[in-house]
């Protein structure tokens, strides 16, 4: 069935590209011109300095990657660099940089502004099956104009008409395209570039209620009943949110009303977009999400306008969160997204993440590199996550080029108690039931206070099966600016934290995070009583485990937008009998001492 939809894409693409690539074609675009935007909606996102001042010498970043800028902007190969990858191609197309030239001000940036948008006006006047993609040129309208009041309207008339000509051209061309997937990536993309577009139609009605009822078919089909991304990715429910910021900031500007399911769901989107935000500002990293800057998701949630807290629970997108005090848990109860809108997720069912205040303590080692696709599979491995391991395979089928394949829990059950002295959730998936014969049953409880976390992490086997013994590894990656050390059996809770890093990368599905013997630190293990932790602001904690093999091992985090960075995993290692396991460890606050 696959098959067959992909040959109807390539003759539906063929076909329109007979259709566009002609003359003619480019002679039906264009219309009536407007003398000026009929409204302008603020475009309040900001970009970075740092890399408005790198366009200035000739280095573009875009899509994980930065590139030399060839030639001049009147040259062909300065739009079509050979060794651009696809995600930095479209951020040059798509004119995102803009913000970064617009943050970066002065009469110096905007003058290379006019003269990149020159350029790309003199090569790309017709269709493109390249440039003209219908998501490339939503982008690229929607920055055009919501960065009208930087770089062009103090323009000369002959620029000025230029612009609009041309955005009058590409919306017509985008209504004609518009009929996207609702639930691919592109449809708030596609939706927002035809409200913004409709800003340059003498007429624009037509097209702004096309991109309103995209948008709605959009949203039915990309964020379920609590509002939570299908995707389950937390990144990309920051920018379906900032879509529908966007939308909304467009129809409101040509005071058009505002549809009941456009409001509806940037209450919900915010509301769990809160939920997987750490106190630092930033947000979890779950299923190829990364951080994301602090400030650009308070700016969302700022826009968005909604004054609700977050959810502790969210039975459709299946995260949950727990608080005690300063201290925050946030946890991975659900199986991985469906066939479809799996492409970024994680084989990290049941993985959590911990941080106290600003501090992050345990953290999930996050996305690949957008350079490094072919890291895919390592950082979305299971053993990536902070959770527990059977004989060092994934609770869900990774597929290197994306996505999760057939073999993968399909469901996870999730009970959640809540008293006077903490919060806890018992949960449970079959992720391992098929290959390993185990259920694997994770409880976890966080005290009032936040001073206290326990966990047990038990192996039971599943309906039908004769398991075999199966080792087993509990992890829990530590973010880069924690240092850790180990406590010797007998050592008092005030042992000092080591401060070692090293970088191993490893192979295969680890990269460093593998735990046999090719794991480098692996080799040094010995049996201790605890690992000792310490942030760098704030008390210590101490993480022990009551049975199994506990270990300081190398690991690596990405956040996201940078290149990762090596830091530590505490490594509870164990064997599982047929019978099963149980493993009970904690983490506790240690109150500092006054001499």
């Amino acid at each position: 069935m696959t098959g067959a939809r992909e040959i109807l894409a390539a003759i539906r693409n063929g076909l329109h590209w007979l259709s566009f690539d002609n003359s003619f074609y480019n002679l039906s675009l264009g219309g009536p011109a407007v003398k000026e935007l009929t409204a302008v909606p603020q475009d309040a996102w900001p970009g970075r300095a740092e890399y408005g001042t790198r366009i200035l010498e000739g280095w573009l970043t875009g899509g994980g990657q930065t590139l030399k800028l060839s030639g001049s902007p009147l040259s062909e190969r300065f739009w079509y660099p050979a060794d651009a990858t696809p995600a930095w191609f479209q951020a040059l197309h798509g004119f995102e940089w803009l913000r970064d030239l617009r943050t970066l001000g002065g009469d110096d940036a905007r003058r290379v502004t006019r003269f990149l948008v020159i350029g790309w006006l003199d090569w790309h006047a017709q269709w493109s099956d390249a440039t003209w993609a219908p998501a490339i040129l939503a982008t690229r309208t929607a920055n055009w104009i919501g960065a009208h009041d930087f770089f062009w309207a103090s323009a000369d008339e002959g620029l000025r008409g230029c612009l609009l000509d041309s955005l009058g051209r590409q919306t017509r061309h985008l209504m004609r395209v518009a009929a996207v997937d609702p639930g691919s990536d592109d449809a708030l993309t596609v939706a927002k570039g035809l409200v913004f577009g409709s800003l340059a139609l003498v007429d624009g009605r037509r097209c702004r209620d096309l991109g309103v009822r995209l948008m709605v078919r959009a949203l039915g089909a990309q964020f379920g009943a609590d509002g939570g991304h299908v995707t389950r990715n937390p990144m990309l429910q920051l920018n379906g949110l900032r879509h529908l910021v966007d939308i909304r900031n467009g129809l409101r500007c040509v005071k058009a009303e505002i549809p009941e399911p456009l409001t509806a769901a940037v209450i919900t989107a915010a509301q769990m977009l809160r939920m997987v935000r750490h106190a630092d500002g930033g947000l979890a990293v779950f299923n190829g999400g990364g951080e994301a800057v602090p400030a650009a998701v308070e700016l969302v949630l700022s826009r968005a306008d909604v004054r609700v807290k977050p959810l502790r629970s969210a039975p459709h997108w299946r995260y949950e969160r727990l608080v005690g005090g300063r201290s925050v848990l946030i946890v991975d109860g659900g199986a991985p997204a469906s066939t479809g809108h799996d492409q970024t997720a994680h084989a990290g069912t049941l993985a959590f993440e911990f941080s106290v205040g600003k501090e992050r303590l345990i953290v999930n080692c996050g996305p690949p590199p957008a350079a490094q696709p072919a890291l895919r599979a390592a950082f979305a491995a299971t053993a990536a996550h902070s959770t527990l391991v059977i004989d060092d395979t994934n609770s869900s089928e990774v597929r290197p080029e994306g996505g999760i394949g057939g073999r993968h829990p399909s469901e996870v059950t999730v009970d959640r108690g809540e008293s006077r002295e903490g919060s806890q959730i018992i949960a449970t998936h079959a992720g391992y039931a098929l290959t390993r014969g185990f259920l694997h049953r994770r409880t976890l409880w966080l005290s009032d206070q936040g001073d206290e976390v326990r966990g047990e992490d038990r192996l039971e086997p599943a309906m039908g099966a004769t398991p075999t013994a199966r080792p087993l590894a509990i992890r829990f990656h530590l973010h880069p600016l924690v240092t850790a050390g180990l406590i010797e059996d007998g050592d008092g809770a005030g042992a000092g934290a080591g401060t070692g890093t090293g970088a191993g990368t490893g192979t295969g599905t680890g990269v460093g995070l593998g735990s046999g013997p090719e794991a480098g630190a692996a080799g040094k293990a010995r049996n201790v009583g605890a690992v000792l932790l310490k942030p760098s602001a704030g008390p210590a904690w101490r993480l022990a485990a009551e049975s199994g093999t506990l270990t300081l091992e190398e690991s690596i985090y990405s956040g996201g937008d940078d290149e990762p960075v090596p830091t530590r995993q505490i490594v509870i290692s164990a064997v599982a009998p047929p019978a099963g396991a149980a493993i009970r460890w904690s983490l506790r606050r240690l109150v500092p001492t006054t001499g």
